[in-house]
This record gives structure tokens, C-alpha cells and sequence, in this order.
């Protein structure tokens, strides 16, 4: 089978989450014998931003850890007809700019013979239903959403039968516990600031919990405006710039554990997406504790974390994660089991093809639904 996959950055993980799980689908694909093409656009924010401020060093971690994978850097004359040709399935991320998704879906329409789908892993659906609204969807057999509440949002607009819950996963070729345990301290948090959409549960569940705990905490991230910097100074905690993903692991595996703290959207609106944070932590075999986030999906065992409830909890579970070692361990072996048996990139890449199996064997798409 040959697959297309049209992303904002399949190189550059700077503040874009997506490259994350996509790098571990593409290669899973490629492991099976599927022939992989990747596009992105020239001048893709990421990676201008990731050259900006650590130039080609940037991707070194990325091309370390994907040897097997590249992508094809297009400019504004590019033909995607060119690009579908010969595809069986092509996918087409939320990310890229409008006129983009509505030339793919051109091509379809005008007798691709390939399976078309349009892949959404993010809030805008509901926080900005008027920019997922400028996508001319016209074409696509099927929608890929990272969440069963997200993908229900699509079936309402007229999308039922063809919307379908794709979670994020880990890549565990990666993203899996050190093969010798070292000497583990301190707490890590590895996300971007939010664009205040978290805010105060940063500070609630992560921040004051961690200081009043005693553990030392580093914060790896981006887009950390100045009052940002000046909050975390204010609880001692030592920021660390930006973090190349496929680096995630060896921070896990020196920390003692790790905190989810979801964006508002996701604990409030969309429940039941945990982002993909969560699938690498425990995927690495890092204790974590969960600020409130509705598992609605029963993605996760009730004892794969810790769940509290406010901040005070938060730091009572720091407290017991700091004093009792079996407790560290037990929650390590469960949550790196599930992840195991439930949420890698080799379970998600089984369930995209049998979504393209079923769309492959239904009646062509017709026109967008209104």
C-alpha cells in the first residue's frame, strides 16, 4: 500500500505535538512494508521557529532516532495530484492551510481512486468551530479524530458513520523505560505554556504541589512569555527551554515522576483525550498524577496513575510518590502495561487499516454534508 500524508512538520516537534505520534505511525507503516511519502509545506512555522533558535542542530535528535524517515519540503507551485498519484490512502492533517485540504479533496473527486482522509488532533473544532468551518471537506471519505467526544462533534455536523476515534499513542520503539534503572530524582513536566489555557492549573497542580512536596521540578517547553518565566521563578522551578522529542525518554528516565495537567479545553469540553503526553510518560514506565480529566473512553485502569482532585491531593500524591518506593514502582509496571497491551503506534496503525478496509468497502463519499 502506498501512503501520503500531508502534515504541518514531520521534522520539527517545536510546539507541534502531531509530529510525535506521526513519526511513530509512519515508521510502524514502513516496518510493515508500506510505501510512506510525507509532505510538508516550505516555511512550516515549526520548523522555522525550531531553525531560529537552534538551527540544523535542531532535527539532529529527530534524524537520530528516525533514520528511516523523511519528508518532502513542497513550495506554493506544487501539484498535489502529482503527489496522490499512485496512493491508496492519503491523509491530510488539520494543520495545513485551507486551499490545501480543498485541493487534495479536488483530486479525489475528480476519480482518485485512493481512500481520503482528513486527520484533526486538536480543540479548534469547538474553541474555533469558524477556522475548522474554512476546511472544504468535499471529497474525503472520512474523518480521523483524536478523541471519541471530538469525533461526535463531526458526526453532529453531518459526518456520522464516517468520523472516527483515532487516539494519539506511543511510540514504544522510542518511548520506553531506560534498559538499566539509574538514579531517579525530582519531578519533570514536558509541555508548552498553553496560551493561557491552563494557566492557574498549572500552578494549582503542578507548581505549588511540587514546592510544598519539596521536589525539585524542571519544566521543558515552549512559547514561555515573560510573566510565564516569572511565575516559575517565583516556585523555584527551573525551566528548560525547548526539549527535541526524541529526547523525552532519557528526561523521563532520570525523574522521579511526572504530572498531567490537561489544557481547560480537554478537561471541560472534550473529555477523554489525554493528549499524547500521557501515552509517552507511562510508556516510559515514569509515575504520573493526573490533575481532573474525565477518562470517558476507559482509555486507562483506575490504578494506572494518580488521579487527585485539587491541589492540595496533588501534593499529598507527590508526598507518597517521594516516600515510598513500591508505590513508584507498582504504578510504573501498570501504566507501562496498559500502554503496552492498549495504546502504542502498532495498535493504532491496526486500527487505521481497518478503518480503510471499511471505508474501501462502503459507497463512494458524497458531497460534504452542510
Amino acid at each position: 500500500m502506498k501512503v501520503v500524508y500531508f502534515t504541518h512538520s514531520l521534522a520539527s516537534c517545536w510546539n507541534h505535538g502531531n509530529a510525535h505520534f506521526l513519526r511513530g505511525v509512519l515508521r510502524e507503516l514502513i516496518r510493515r512494508g508500506h510505501q510512506v511519502e510525507a509532505y510538508e509545506p516550505k516555511g512550516a512555522w515549526s520548523r522555522a521557529n525550531l531553525l531560529a533558535d537552534h538551527g540544523e542542530a535542531g532535527l539532529e535528535a529527530y534524524r537520530a532516532a528516525y533514520p528511516e524517515l523523511t519528508s518532502i519540503i513542497y513550495g506554493p507551485v506544487f501539484d498535489p495530484e502529482e503527489a496522490c498519484d499512485g496512493a491508496d490512502l492519503v491523509i491530510v492533517h488539520e494543520w495545513n492551510d485551507p486551499a490545501l485540504v480543498a485541493a487534495v479533496g479536488q483530486v479525489k473527486r475528480r476519480g482518485g481512486r485512493f481512500t481520503l482522509l482528513f486527520h484533526d488532533t486538536h480543540h479548534r473544532a469547538v474553541s474555533d468551530p469558524e477556522a475548522i468551518g474554512m476546511f472544504d471537506l468535499a471529497g474525503y471519505d472520512g474523518v480521523l479524530a483524536f478523541g471519541e467526544s471530538l469525533a461526535e462533534v463531526y458526526r453532529r455536523n453531518g459526518w456520522d458513520g464516517r468520523a472516527f476515534t483515532w487516539h494519539e499513542a506511543a511510540d514504544t520503539a522510542l518511548f520506553r523505560p531506560p534498559e538499566r534503572a539509574g538514579e531517579r530524582a525530582g519531578l519533570v513536566w514536558i509541555g508548552n505554556w498553553g496560551d493561557g489555557e491552563r494557566t492557574a492549573e498549572l500552578e494549582a497542580y503542578l507548581f505549588a504541589p511540587a514546592k510544598a512536596a519539596g521536589l525539585p521540578l524542571e519544566v521543558y517547553g515552549v512559547r514561555y512569555p515573560d510573566e510565564a518565566q516569572a511565575t516559575l521563578s517565583n516556585y523555584g522551578v527551573a525551566w528548560r527551554g525547548w526539549l527535541p522529542n526524541a529526547r523525552a525518554p532519557e528526561v523521563f528516565a532520570r525523574s522521579l515522576a511526572t504530572v498531567h495537567v490537561p489544557r481547560r479545553f480537554y478537561a471541560e469540553t472534550l473529555p477523554g483525550i489525554p493528549t499524547i503526553r500521557v501515552f509517552e510518560a507511562l510508556a516510559c514506565g515514569v509515575p504520573l498524577v493526573s490533575a481532573p480529566w474525565e477518562d470517558s473512553e476507559a482509555l486507562f485502569r483506575p490504578d494506572d496513575y494518580l488521579r487527585v482532585r485539587d491541589g492540595a491531593e496533588a501534593a499529598d500524591a507527590l508526598r507518597s510518590l517521594r516516600d515510598d518506593p513500591d508505590l513508584r514502582a507498582d504504578l510504573a509496571a501498570r501504566g507501562l502495561e496498559t500502554v503496552r497491551a492498549r495504546h502504542t503506534c502498532v495498535h493504532r496503525v491496526d486500527e487505521l487499516m481497518a478503518i480503510t478496509e471499511r471505508l474501501t468497502a462502503s459507497t463512494p463519499p458524497v458531497e460534504e454534508p452542510a
